[in-house]
This record gives C-alpha cells, sequence and structure tokens, in this order.
C-alpha cells in the first residue's frame, strides 16, 4: 500500500469511464457501486465492475460496494470476489466490526472461487455514520485484510443534520476536522496508510495541489481523486521529491554511523528518533 498514491473513483456502470480509469496512471482504480450507480443501474454496473476485474490491470482494481446495511451489499460481493480485486473499499461501516462482518463474506466467496484466503484487502471509508465517529480506535485489529483506510466529508455532515461541510472561506467545518484528524490518527493506530478524500472542484488543479500537500505534510500518504484530470497531480504531490529524498538518506546514515545516539546535528539542526522515524517513511514512500 505503501506505493499506491492516487485512487481513482470511476462509476461501475460506464464502459467509457472505466476505459478512460484505465488509461489515467492511476496506482489504482475504485470501480464504484455505491453513490455513482442509480439503483436502476446497480445489476448492470456489478457486471460491468466484473467483467473490468477480468481484462489487463495497468493500476491494481478495487470496488466500492454497497453498506452492508443494503441488499445490495452481499450482491455487489457475488458478482466481484470470483473476479479477485485488489480490494473492496466500505462504506459507511460504523466500527470495526463491520469489518470483521466483511471479512467472513469475502472469505467464503474467496474460498468458493478458490482463490487464497486473504488475498483480498479491505479499505474502510470510516468517517461517513455518526456511530463511526467514537469507534476510530477500533480498527487496530479488524482484520488482517485492512490495507489502508480512509475518511469522508459528504455524508457524516448530512447524517447529523448539517447544512455544510465546509465554511465561507474553503477551510472545514469543526465536525470534518476533527473526524478527518482522527482519521489520520486511526490510521496510524492500525498500522496502515491514510487515505486523504476527495477534493470535488475538479477542474482547480491549483487547489487541488495545495490540498494534497497540506494532507501529505499533515500524515496521509494518498489521495482519492474523481476526475483522471487529478491523478498527475496527486501523483506528483505524494511522491517524494530529489531533495526529500537526499536529505532523508543523510539522515539514516547519520544516524547508521551513530549508533545508540538519541539526538545527532545535521546541517546546524539537532535532529533526534522522530526525525528519523519521518526520514525512513520518506525513503519507503520513494520506493
Amino acid at each position: 500500500m505503501s506505493r499506491l498514491r492516487s485512487f481513482l473513483f470511476v462509476p461501475g456502470d460506464s464502459e467509457n469511464k472505466l476505459a478512460k480509469g484505465l488509461g489515467s496512471g492511476a496506482d489504482a482504480l475504485i470501480i464504484d457501486l455505491e453513490d455513482a450507480v442509480a439503483e436502476s443501474a446497480k445489476p448492470a454496473a456489478r457486471g460491468l465492475a466484473a467483467e473490468a476485474l477480468k481484462g489487463p490491470r495497468p493500476a491494481e482494481l478495487w470496488v466500492r460496494i454497497n453498506p452492508l446495511t443494503t441488499a445490495h451489499a452481499a450482491a455487489d460481493l457475488k458478482a466481484v470476489v470470483h473476479a479477485a480485486p485488489d480490494g473492496i473499499v466500505i462504506p459507511k461501516p460504523d466500527s470495526a466490526a463491520d469489518l470483521a462482518r466483511l471479512d467472513g463474506l469475502i472469505g467464503a466467496l474467496e474460498a468458493e472461487a478458490g482463490l487464497p484466503p486473504g488475498r483480498i484487502r479491505v479499505m474502510p471509508v470510516a468517517t461517513e455514520t455518526p456511530a463511526s465517529v467514537f469507534s476510530l480506535g477500533s480498527y487496530t485489529a479488524a482484520t488482517p485484510r485492512l490495507a489502508a483506510l480512509t475518511w469522508g466529508a459528504e455524508d457524516l455532515p448530512a447524517a447529523v443534520g448539517a447544512s455544510v461541510n465546509r465554511m465561507p472561506d474553503g477551510q472545514y467545518t469543526d465536525l470534518c476536522r476533527i473526524v478527518r484528524s482522527l482519521a489520520i490518527a486511526a490510521a496510524a493506530n492500525a498500522g496502515v496508510p491514510a487515505i486523504e478524500t476527495v477534493y470535488p472542484a475538479f477542474r482547480d488543479l491549483a487547489g487541488l495541489r495545495a490540498y494534497a500537500a497540506q494532507g501529505r505534510a499533515e500524515g496521509f500518504t494518498g489521495m482519492m481523486a474523481i476526475h483522471p484530470d487529478q491523478v498527475a497531480v496527486i501523483g506528483e504531490v505524494f511522491t517524494p521529491s530529489p531533495a526529500e529524498i537526499a536529505h532523508a538518506r543523510a539522515v539514516v546514515d547519520l544516524f547508521a554511523a551513530n549508533p545508540g545516539a538519541g539526538t545527532l546535528a545535521l546541517d546546524g539542526k539537532m535532529l533526534d528518533l522522530p526525525h528519523l522515524k519521518q526520514a525512513m517513511r520518506v525513503l519507503n514512500a520513494a520506493g
């Protein structure tokens, strides 16, 4: 998961958009069977998603199923698991208990399809219900399938009766800022990457760049996109620059040359173990 910087949503009911998504350069596509697909189109979307999974994979292919509280979820899984998606995105979970339930459903279908147990990973959109806000710390031992954790800024405000998720100056409301921060902490607590939510203004690439850069600085390792034009910017922002890599290597080399040291100086600045951990994360992200 550390090399997955961009996750592009594509509607599961559009062959054209699926084809464009496959050529977008995204690290992963999320074939959406939930919000992007009208109720009447969901059966057809499942078929298109299954066919897409059988074709070439220039990127990882994930599927966002419908919530487990709907009748669609079981049908979604039955349609796509046999084609071995790289992962399942689960929307609107209340807690890790929903991932445990999902783990059982996927496991049974993997066995039916002759797939290795645990092959298919999962990523929850972990902040979309009021109950989820109070259970973000529960994902630590949710399931071995847990590969990443992401958040959303649309469903939770609507669920609590809020009319906006951003203030007039463009900043998130307090509710969204709180759950965004908790999502970063929850992912770290569970030992998986935190993935930033979408930037809806898909034509505003300068705004996207600034938003993605802030997200990376705050701890996200990748980001979701809603349009192919966003993919290149996200990939660039979440890829360490040559200067960052050089500095990180210098930090790692310095600590390696001074085993047991707790504090060292580099370029006139004092470094300690948190700086070493950050340097190692940069090198890991660089591949």
